[in-house]
């Protein structure tokens, strides 16, 4: 009987807990009811639990009965995001503002079908960790995590972690190589002008005009400044000034995102942000504040372990649904922390869902549970075999 086959055998039980967990949503360092239903169920089958990890993070540790003094660590995530959902499912989201739209409802449940399994089946030499990451949404719950003695604690020799992909086929499992998502960062640009009447222009310092040549001076970095088969992306997200119509504000703020796969990139387009900020508050006699911090670094899979994360992917979809992707993505994750410290592989699995994720429209294919849990299980096998 394969991995697959058995993990299929409590398929329901996977779907009721990811049912759960979807409809009481929780959002970065807010997960206690998530972090409690993955410790019970950890607990009860008999795996070692340590909780409050980076604050509401979550580790098991699971003891194969061969001996090896080798460790693979799985990570999922478990945080909702602050957006109201628009599905109409039956189980959908009891909280106003709280949607699970990246699909880490089911990243945990993935998990925790592994888990399950590995407990109930210990015949790998060594040890499996089991981690259940907080606020990967930009809150920097890998980084928490660590800094909480993660891998000082639960010490791993390689770490994995497989994202759901809506984009792709049902099931088609895609790894790439080396550099594989963009580092992040978020910046807020503050300009200080000087209010009054909005019938007297000439007697204030418009902060929203500056707003606005700011934004567009802004889009000139990467197209101007970035070599052009270098990626970058430098996205203004938010615009807030101004509370009433004949009122010239005091102040105004942007802010937004910058993504990028070369921290030699990262560090032109934060020059050039500052020394265009310094230009225009020279120009308009203004001041602007530039508060630029990172997320995330890049995301980089070890080229060496790519080929053993295939093949655990081989086992359970077949070799014709496992592929290498040639380019990398803008989009950020931040397991990047957790592999810029232990070797590992991110890896994606397609879904039936064609809604992509952050949407509120976005449903995750259920079908997607019991393979994405056979796959993190089989590399615990494959990687840990006797």
């Amino acid at each position: 009987m394969t991995v697959l086959e058995k993990i299929n055998a409590y398929k329901e039980e996977l779907i009721a807990i990811r049912r759960d967990i979807h409809q009481h949503p929780e959002i970065g360092f807010e997960e206690v009811r998530t972090a409690g239903i993955v410790a019970a169920k950890l607990a009860g089958w008999g795996i070692e639990v340590h909780t409050e990890i980076g604050k509401t993070g979550v580790v098991g540790v699971l003891k194969g009965t061969k001996g090896s003094g080798r460790s693979i660590g799985l990570r999922a995530d478990m945080d909702a995001l602050p957006m109201e959902e628009q599905t109409n499912l039956a189980y959908s989201s009891s909280i106003p503002g709280r949607f699970h739209g990246c699909g880490h409802d089911g990243h945990t449940t993935m998990l925790l079908g592994a888990a399950r399994y590995l407990a109930e089946n210990r015949g790998f030499a060594g040890t499996a960790v089991f981690i259940f990451q907080p606020a990967e949404e930009g809150l920097g719950g890998a980084r928490a995590m660590i800094e909480d003695g993660l891998f000082e604690r639960f010490p791993c020799d390689e770490i994995y972690f497989v994202h759901n992909a809506p984009a792709d086929e049902p099931y088609k499992i895609g790894i790439k190589p080396g550099p594989a998502m963009a580092g992040s960062d978020r910046f807020d640009m503050y300009i200080h002008g000087c209010g009054g009447h909005g019938a007297k222009p000439e007697a204030c310092k418009d902060p929203i005009i500056v707003a606005t040549a700011l934004v567009q001076a802004l889009q000139s970095i990467v197209s101007r400044n970035i070599q052009p088969l270098k990626a970058a992306v430098l996205s203004v997200t938010q615009i807030h000034s101004g509370t009433a119509y004949n009122v010239i504000p005091q102040e105004a703020r942007i802010s937004g995102t910058i993504r990028y796969l070369d921290r030699e990139v990262q560090k032109i387009v934060h020059e050039r942000m500052r020394t265009i900020a310094a230009g225009l508050a020279a120009s308009f006699d203004v001041t602007i504040d530039v508060d630029i911090r990172n997320l995330t670094d890049v995301l980089v899979n070890t080229d060496a372990l790519v080929e053993g994360f295939a093949q655990a992917a081989r086992d359970i979809v077949g070799a014709e649904n496992v592929y290498l992707k040639e380019q990398p993505g803008m989009a950020s994750e931040d397991f990047a922390e957790m592999l810029h410290l232990r070797p590992g592989v991110y890896g994606t699995i397609g879904h039936g869902g064609n809604i992509p994720v952050h949407n509120p429209g976005f449903v995750l294919d259920e079908g997607v549970l019991p393979v994405g849990a056979s796959l993190l299980a089989r590399i615990v096998e494959r990687r840990l075999s006797a």
